[in-house]
């Protein structure tokens, strides 16, 4: 029985981005960001108690990659389709057609996570964006109509994408640069590992989210990117 407790939190976190999705796909953001943070807790543990018993198999490897793409790649897809829902289309073809591109972020954040599976370069640190990222920093953007800074308000923000000849743009750019990332060859670092700047980093994600809410979601992530990508150049001008 005991080898059979990780999977079972596997489930966990699938049935969190189930959840995640359907709440999603009603516009209900905040609650969609919970279920997605909940399953972000469950893929953690799942790991945690894999190696603490010593329950590692093939069946709990598979089934961790597809409950990753539904709590982190279709979840936040139906996120990102809510957003394209919201623009103001000029005829009901593109409405009914256009939001549709936000699922693209499901299908490479399936490949993603194939590339994970059989890359043996991201045993201590990333290779890509990993899914977790990709999922908070989109629930983050969602999050943009309860969003604040110090406490103040930010409605222009919140209204971005709602702009005529502004917001689609800026959605299907965010869409097409989040799957780039994905697959993209940038070496991000993990918060596995123990180190300086994972404890510094834990630190800023608190304090942007107690700063600006579930926005501070999206911050957070967009600053692990650039200090990813800062880092990436370091190095290779170190070469």
């Amino acid at each position: 029985m005991i080898k059979h407790i990780p999977n079972i939190v596997t489930c966990l976190n699938l049935l969190s981005g189930c959840v995640a999705t359907v709440f999603a796909l009603q516009g209900d953001a905040f609650t969609a960001t919970m279920f997605i943070l909940a399953g972000a807790v469950f893929d953690f543990f799942d790991g945690f108690l894999a190696r603490l018993l010593d329950a590692h198999s093939v069946i709990g490897k598979d089934m961790d990659s597809l409950a990753d793409d539904i709590t982190f790649g279709l979840a936040p897809a139906a996120l990102m389709f809510s957003l394209f829902k919201q623009y103001p289309y000029v005829s009901d073809v593109a409405a009914t057609y256009v939001p549709y591109l936000a699922f693209l972020i499901s299908a490479f954040s399936a490949l993603r996570l194939a590339k994970f599976n059989n890359d043996k370069r991201q045993t201590k640190s990333f290779i890509g964006l990993p899914t977790p990222a990709n999922a908070l920093l989109i629930a983050g953007i969602t999050n943009a109509p309860m969003a604040s800074f110090m406490w103040m308000d930010w409605p222009e923000f919140a209204t971005l994408w709602t702009c005529p000849g502004v917001g689609l743009s800026v959605l299907i750019i965010l869409t097409g640069t989040l799957c780039y990332l994905l697959v993209s060859e940038i070496p991000m670092f993990s918060l596995k590992e123990r180190g300086k700047l994972q404890y510094i980093f834990i630190v800023v994600c608190v304090l942007l989210i107690l700063l600006c809410g579930f926005f501070g979601l999206a911050v957070a992530m967009a600053t692990y990117i650039t200090i990813s990508w800062v880092m990436m150049i370091i190095n290779s001008d170190d070469v």
